[in-house]
């Protein structure tokens, strides 16, 4: 993430993130909605994101580290709203209070897993593909068993025909309160090892049918970047944290 971005224009920006080659890089600004305490710009290689889960997260935890704070909770705006977040650092960690789930269209189950590399039999037999939203929309895509999600190859074509517009589609086998997860942005080429802004919305959808409240997400195992996620209901919402660690630290020079 980049501090102090308020007079960095958003083709430096995407330049920036096309050059970083990370699936987001964000950069902070000053708010410019009453009742936030920063503005959060989340950028991928292709485009600027209404709103990422783990960016919010890292985001978050270096400006509590730039404003010299432990544990507090800052109110982050996005272009999906204002988003509570808050920090540990003293157990490097951080989680944010998702939007509220929007639920929308409910796609063919057959294409949607034919655009996973999947046969119809991988389907959950009980669950269908739907598209859900707490501040990015996401293709929820409940299968039988980890087996399946392990086996999946993303045909971008086919996912991109699913839907106009940016998306992620995500795989999630459930079995008690675990959750093993892959995640396809429609936007790009690449899978994403952690996708906090996925996983909100997946328990949203299982909350709405089946009463789940908790779940502990792994995500990324296939590509050998071993993520976990926890997410759980909060008055409604879902909030979704996990740890943060920061690895590189360095000065900006823009021309």
């Amino acid at each position: 993430m980049v501090h102090d971005a308020a007079d960095v224009g958003d083709d430096v920006m995407l330049a920036f993130a096309r050059e970083t080659r990370l699936m987001e890089t964000t950069f902070v600004q000053p708010a410019t909605v009453d009742g936030a305490d920063y503005r959060n710009r989340i950028w991928t290689p292709a485009e600027e994101m209404p709103f990422a889960g783990h960016p919010s997260l890292g985001t978050a935890v270096a400006v509590a580290l730039d404003r010299g704070e432990e544990r507090v909770e800052y109110r982050q705006q996005t272009h999906a709203g204002i988003q509570p977040v808050r920090v540990e650092h003293d157990r490097d960690r951080a989680s944010v209070l998702q939007e509220p789930a929007r639920f929308g269209a409910e796609p063919d189950p057959a294409a949607v897993l034919a655009a996973a590399g999947l046969r119809p039999g991988d389907g959950h037999p009980a669950l269908q593909p739907q598209f859900v939203s707490t501040g990015l929309q996401t293709l929820i895509v409940p299968v039988a068993d980890a087996t399946a999600v392990a086996r999946a190859r993303a045909d971008r074509p086919a996912i991109q025909a699913l839907a106009g517009g940016t998306f992620n589609l995500y795989l999630c086998a459930v079995e008690g309160t675990t959750a093993r997860t892959r995640s396809f942005p429609s936007e790009l080429d690449d899978e994403d090892p952690a996708t906090g802004s996925a996983a909100g919305p997946m328990l949203a959808y299982l909350n709405e049918r089946q009463g789940v409240e908790r779940l502990e997400v792994t995500q990324g195992v296939e590509i050998g970047r071993p993520s976990r996620l926890s997410a759980e209901i909060e008055d409604g919402r879902v909030r979704v944290g996990g740890d943060v660690v920061v690895l590189v630290t360095g000065t900006l020079r823009l021309p």
